[in-house]
């Protein structure tokens, strides 16, 4: 049987600091979370190593990228910690409107979103806060990690030049504006609570849910 785990070199070098955030926000204890855009699968499976209270559900619209997943979480024997990988799409009705899959709890405590707003459309940005509204508990957070302009300047010259490099793949997307991205998680009840520095010009920031 070929191996269908995809190795992405980032989720490598980003995972340990991202899983020193969440272990400053996530609670101690039980603690499920809903992962979007998961990509390779690397990063859930480093982070269910490295807090056992987790529960993870993670989801993805690539069909690679789904097939990745459930083999990193078949190699590493997660599949009590891990759920099966389902496809998902933040602008589809049913996400906006807050419709679960079967087998999701009725709220997460916690939703992931690691290297997505900046390879989408900005409008996937917005279906990603409306859904989140839906899904996440009362006090619950959004962790969201990449890079960012701060007051419509890039954080440093490789981030200007990556960003042109996305936009000139796709128009459609690009390195966002911080204070814009907290601005659509506002309109949806998400209150922008920390803006945590990462290394290689990259931030994560903790959303809560009123």
């Amino acid at each position: 049987m070929t191996d269908q785990r995809l190795d992405f070199p980032s989720a490598g070098r980003n995972a340990d600091p991202i899983a020193q955030v969440l272990k400053s926000v996530l609670p101690q204890t039980p603690c499920s979370v809903l992962e979007i855009a998961a990509g390779s699968g690397q990063h859930g499976v480093h982070f269910c190593t490295q807090m056992p209270n987790l529960t993870w559900w993670p989801t993805d619209l690539d069909p690679d990228h789904i097939a990745s997943i459930n083999a990193w979480r078949a190699y590493k024997g997660m599949g009590d910690r891990i759920h099966e990988a389902q496809k998902l799409d933040v602008c589809s009705p049913s996400w906006l409107e807050g419709k679960k899959p079967t087998g999701w709890p009725p709220t997460f405590d916690a939703i992931v979103n690691i290297n997505m707003i900046h390879i989408s459309p900005w409008q996937a940005t917005l279906g990603l806060m409306q859904g989140a509204a839906h899904h996440l508990a009362p006090g619950g957070v959004m962790v969201l990690y990449g890079p960012y302009r701060i007051d419509g300047k890039h954080t440093a010259p490789s981030n200007a030049d990556f960003d042109a490099s996305l936009r000139s793949r796709n128009p459609k997307w690009g390195v966002r504006d911080l204070e814009e991205v907290a601005a659509a998680g506002r309109a949806q009840g998400l209150t922008l609570r920390t803006t945590t520095p990462m290394p290689a010009n990259n931030y994560c920031l903790i959303l809560e849910r009123s």
